[in-house]
């Protein structure tokens, strides 16, 4: 057996972050999707709907003041701690808004990727990796806007998830940015492909 099947035959556990907060919206087919293709193909999946589960996206003061004390930051997001730990793999459900992430899933990096979770601030000021249990990243998300344009203003949301979330593992990993571009102006067809694209990449994790 090739090591690429080796690896695919592998049941993960899959944190799935999913920041939509429409119930009837593409992107709430595009999770269904999501986590249906990943227990069909027997990973075990830790759905978390941020805003079903209502995370609160705000950093507090306290928070802020104690966020380099490892022995006190995870206070208020210890449970979503444990689960990013916990994890084998990790897949970004999102529309893009504003150039960025949801507000809501911005809030989740800035309150439990932090040191100690994602990473460990070393003596000298280093940054140290602590994800190491990460083998597998992925992004499946939607833009208003075209490919091009995205191109042209740097496509943010794509430079945070291929380079400093694929960073965090601390060791290569395989990372799949999955995007709709335009879905504003998408037909029903173009969409139903896209879903079917999302499908077909993750069958084969």
């Amino acid at each position: 057996m090739r090591s690429a099947d080796i690896e695919r035959s592998t049941a993960l556990r899959v944190l799935v972050l999913y920041a939509n907060p429409v119930t009837v919206s593409f992107g709430a087919t595009l999770h269904k999707e999501v986590v249906t293709t990943l227990r069909s193909g027997g990973h075990e999946v830790d759905d978390c709907d941020l805003y079903a589960e209502c995370f609160d996206p705000v950093l507090t003061e306290q928070e802020r003041l104690q966020y380099h004390d490892t022995k006190l930051n995870r206070a208020a997001i210890a449970t979503y701690a444990d689960r990013l730990l916990a994890a084998d793999a990790l897949i970004l459900v999102y529309p893009v808004w504003n150039e960025g992430f949801p507000a809501i899933l911005k809030g989740f990096f800035d309150r439990v990727f932090i040191p100690g979770v994602s990473f460990i601030v070393a003596a000298d000021g280093t940054l140290v990796t602590n994800l190491q249990k990460l083998r597998k990243i992925a992004a499946v998300c939607t833009y208003g806007t075209s490919r091009t344009l995205n191109l042209f203003l740097g496509d943010p949301p794509k430079r945070v998830v291929k380079r400093m979330v694929r960073w965090m593992p601390g060791h290569a990993v395989r990372c799949d940015y999955i995007a709709c571009y335009s879905i504003d102006h998408s037909n029903e067809k173009q969409r139903a492909a896209f879903v079917q694209r999302v499908q077909q990449v993750l069958e084969t994790w």
